[in-house]
């Protein structure tokens, strides 16, 4: 079957610590594969809404894991590039300082990433690549910030999102905010840049507020309903998540609310990236009542963090779908 979701954005590599130690102190680490856009690729496949993902990693062996990991999930390698000219992004997890909480996440669940991403493959995306008779045949197109952070990579989303708007796709968004990765000003500059070719956008309390974007989940909202974001969905960690959509949505306007589940957590790393699948799954399934995608979307993520990695199996596919 064609798919009818295209994600795009990095896949690297997740080094996990074994303790809760400060990354400097940590002696072992175990590799996953990770890169937010490529977990929900995964997700989606998990969840059997098997995706197109364009992404770019570096032809040698940590490229090489990443793109037989991608298979082994269930992703098509169509938009799967290999980069002989950079290496693959590498990132280390550790916990936040004063953090209990269990390794690669603080306690507010975020983990903290320290990354290895000067001039990598994923920096090296180039527009074009996905055709316009590929962006007919989809009806949502997801997308990360972290590519927004360097060109040419910058240049290549915002031409996939313009064109994917021309195709009438929905194009979601996580800003996924990395201080680390921008340098001065520019993520307040590209992101506002971004988010008028954006239809809905999945964030963290934290997320935009880099960007001058209200704290307040109310007032957050109000701001990108105005720049044309006609749903936004907000994950608070273990208190759940909420959404809210405006009259220019095929769903609103409505808002919603969900407490979320409590689970037996092992790692937090990519519970986000889990809910936005979620959320895509049950709106590509047709679910139009947001609380019920909420509700998904979080038996999605409480799930996946029972297992360390992003792209671990979930331990029930089906318990997350219904």
């Amino acid at each position: 079957m064609t798919p009818t979701v295209l994600v795009a954005g990095e896949t690297l590599v997740d080094f996990l610590p074994d303790s809760g130690a400060p990354l400097a102190a940590v002696e072992r680490f175990s590799r996953h594969p990770g890169g937010a856009p490529a977990n929900v690729a995964v997700r989606l496949a998990q969840l059997g809404e098997r995706p197109w993902f364009w992404t770019r990693v570096g032809a040698d062996p940590f490229g090489e894991f990443l793109v037989e990991t991608l298979a082994d999930r269930g992703v098509p390698d169509r938009f799967v590039e290999r980069d002989t000219g950079a290496k693959t992004t590498l990132a280390f997890v550790s916990e936040a300082p004063g953090s209990d909480s269990e390794p690669g996440s603080d306690t507010d669940g975020d983990p903290r990433f320290t990354f290895y991403r000067d001039g990598t493959a994923d920096t090296r995306l180039q527009s074009g690549r996905v055709p316009d008779d590929t962006l007919e045949s989809v009806e949502w197109v997801v997308l990360g910030g972290v590519l927004l952070a360097s060109d040419p990579s910058r240049s290549a989303v915002f031409d996939l999102a313009e064109r994917a708007g021309e195709h009438d796709c929905t194009v979601v968004f996580d800003p996924n905010a990395r201080p680390e990765l921008w340098p001065d000003a520019d993520f307040e500059t590209q992101v506002r840049r971004f988010l008028p070719l954006v239809d809905v956008v999945k964030t963290t309390p934290g997320d935009l507020t880099p960007a001058g974007f209200a704290a307040d989940p109310g007032e957050l909202s109000g701001e990108l309903h105005d720049l044309g974001v006609h749903t936004v969905f907000r994950t608070v960690g273990e208190a759940g998540s909420a959404a809210s959509a405006s009259t220019d949505a095929p769903w609103g306007p409505e808002t919603a609310s969900h407490g979320g589940y409590t689970v037996d957590a092992v790692d937090t790393t990519g519970a986000g990236d889990a809910f936005t699948a979620g959320v895509v799954a049950a709106l590509a399934d047709g679910e139009r009542d947001l609380e019920r995608v909420l509700a998904r979307a979080n038996a999605v993520a409480a799930a996946s963090t029972t297992r360390p990695g992003g792209m671990s199996e979930l331990p029930d596919p089906d318990a997350v779908t219904g």
